[in-house]
């Protein structure tokens, strides 16, 4: 009841702000930092995962094969000293730990090994200039930069999650909108993402007015490499079934749908929130409850996996990694060439 009261005036004065903010840069009154070399923005309107970093991961690759030397600048989520510059890959070695770089940043430097660097950094525009002179960097993606608007850029990518495209249709923190849906009109693309789980064409119809003629493209979520905590390439066939998911992401439903499409077969599953960080204490329990429902072994995302390397497992536990499938990335690979060559 009290939380009743409190969330819609908290959500109405956050709105505020939010509108202030906005106003302050189109009226200049606010400015944004325009670095020397291209920047690719991707970003989303609500909180929580929207399948944000599959779609940097196909970005970065895009880029790579077009001749470019590429840097993801994000800001580390949840780790350690928020508030430093952590290199977690200058492009070919891992130069940080986990939980020194935040979990994201440390698993897409590892899966673009050879591809692009990563920096965490809270002040992104710094560090774009320090990656310019430092590592040669010709070409940037921005890791969840829809707001960060004191960073120019040259391409916005918004990712809108096909399962809770609108967040409640209410802004934080009564809803889990971030900006107001009229923000799209900000965006150059708009990209439909686990088009797998629902059908899209409302959300296409809702994102046409928003729009107003720029692109929406259609991307679904599907299995990659399935492996062990180790790193091992491994087959369905390989694992003992029935299996125990768990994972702390933002949205645990589509991976559980991922998994099933994989031809796993379930059960008690666990959920926890975005980010988690483990313990070998709740690890134990999570295995005691898997056996105790009749698993045989556990299976959790890449994303949680980086965190549990240093921990015990008393029965196997394996990783399913997840890509990104554009229905047609045609228009994707153009409009990063237009960013690129304007």
């Amino acid at each position: 009841m009290k939380s009743s009261l409190v969330l819609p005036p908290l959500s109405a004065l956050y709105g505020a702000a939010i509108r202030a903010r906005l106003a302050a840069y189109s009226r200049g009154l606010l400015s944004s930092t325009q670095l020397s070399v291209p920047v690719i923005s991707i970003g989303n309107l609500t909180v929580g995962g929207t399948g944000k970093t599959p779609l940097v991961e196909k970005v970065c690759r895009i880029l790579a094969v077009k001749g470019r030397k590429v840097c993801v600048l994000t800001r580390g989520y949840r780790r350690e000293n928020a508030s430093a510059r952590v290199l977690v890959s200058d492009g070919q070695s891992i130069q940080a730990i986990e939980k020194e770089s935040g979990d994201e940043p440390f698993l897409l430097a590892e899966k673009l090994l050879g591809i692009a660097a990563v920096i965490s950094d809270a002040d992104r525009t710094a560090a774009g200039e320090w990656a310019i002179e430092e590592l040669n960097i010709d070409a940037f993606v921005l890791d969840d930069g829809f707001q960060h608007l004191q960073l120019a850029r040259d391409l916005n990518l918004v990712a809108i999650d096909a399962t809770d495209p609108w967040g409640g249709n209410k802004l934080l923190p009564l809803g889990r909108l971030r900006e107001p849906r009229s923000s799209l009109k900000r965006a150059d693309c708009v990209v439909i993402t686990r088009a797998e789980m629902r059908d899209v064409a409302g959300i296409l119809n809702d994102l046409q007015r928003l729009v107003k003629g720029r692109p929406i493209l259609i991307s679904r979520m599907v299995p990659g490499a399935l492996k062990t905590l180790a790193g091992e390439i491994v087959k369905v066939s390989d694992i003992p079934q029935p299996i125990a998911p768990f994972c702390g992401v933002g949205n645990p439903e589509s991976f559980y749908h991922l998994l099933r499409c994989a031809g796993l077969v379930l059960i008690g599953t666990r959920s926890l929130a975005d980010h988690h960080r483990y313990s070998q204490d709740e690890i134990n329990e999570i295995a005691a409850e898997a056996r105790r429902s009749g698993a045989h072994s556990l299976i959790t995302t890449a994303k949680d996996a980086v965190k549990l390397r240093e921990l015990k497992f008393s029965m196997p536990c394996f990783v399913q990694e997840i890509e990104i499938q554009f229905d047609d990335d045609a228009v994707l690979h153009k409009l990063l060439h237009g960013a690129l060559t304007n």
